[in-house]
C-alpha cells in the first residue's frame, strides 16, 4: 500500500466512494436536466463528472496495495428530482466536501506524513471549491426559469481543477498544461 497509515488509507477509501458516487449522480442529474431543457445546466453537471472521476481515480491509485475488499461510509446526496432541486443537493454535497471533509481528510494526511494522499487530497478540495460556486450560478439561473450561461467549460484531468471560459495556460493547482485539459 502507498499509505502507511490506516486513517489516511480510510479516507481515501471514503474519498473515493463518495467522488465515484458524485460522478455517477452527476451523470443522472445531467439527463434531467436536458429533459427539462436545461442544456448547459446538464453540460455543467457533465464536465464535473468527470472531474469528480479525476478525483476518484487519484484516490483510487493513492490507496493502491492489494485487492481487497473495503467497507466504507461516504455521504451523499440521494434523490432524483427537478433540475432545481438537484442543483441544491449538488452545491450541499460539494460544500459538506469543501468545509468538512476534505479540510479533515487533508490535514490528517499533512500530520500522517502521507505526501500522495495530500496532494490527491488538495487537488480535490481546490476543484470542489469552484464546483459549488458553478452549481450556484446554475442554481441562480433555473430559478428564474433559464438556462445558466456558461462559456467552455475545462476540467484538468490531473487534479479535476475546473474553469469556465479559457483554460489557463498551466494548471494552478497541478501544473499540468493547457493542451491536456478536457472540453465541454
Amino acid at each position: 500500500m502507498s499509505v502507511k497509515n490506516s486513517m489516511t488509507s480510510d479516507f481515501l477509501h471514503s474519498a473515493y466512494a463518495g467522488e465515484s458516487m458524485a460522478h455517477m449522480r452527476y451523470l443522472i442529474w445531467a439527463d434531467v436536466a436536458e429533459k427539462e431543457g436545461f442544456k448547459n445546466v446538464s453540460r455543467l453537471f457533465k464536465a464535473i463528472a468527470a472531474a469528480e472521476q479525476v478525483h476518484a481515480t487519484n484516490h483510487f491509485r493513492t490507496i493502491d496495495g492489494e485487492t481487497q475488499g473495503a467497507a466504507v461510509t461516504a455521504n451523499g446526496v440521494f434523490g432524483y428530482n427537478s433540475t432545481e432541486e438537484n442543483l441544491k443537493g449538488a452545491i450541499q454535497g460539494e460544500l459538506g466536501e469543501v468545509e468538512q471533509m476534505y479540510p479533515v481528510y487533508l490535514n490528517a494526511a499533512k500530520f500522517q506524513n502521507e505526501p500522495e494522499a495530500q496532494r490527491s487530497f488538495h487537488g480535490a478540495l481546490e476543484a470542489e471549491k469552484q464546483h459549488a460556486a458553478l452549481f450556484q450560478q446554475a442554481l441562480d439561473a433555473v430559478k428564474q426559469g433559464k438556462d445558466a450561461d456558461f462559456g467552455t467549460i475545462y476540467i484538468c484531468p490531473v487534479c479535476g481543477y475546473t474553469v469556465v471560459g479559457d483554460a489557463p495556460e498551466k494548471c494552478p493547482v497541478c501544473g499540468a498544461s493547457r493542451e491536456t485539459f478536457l472540453k465541454f
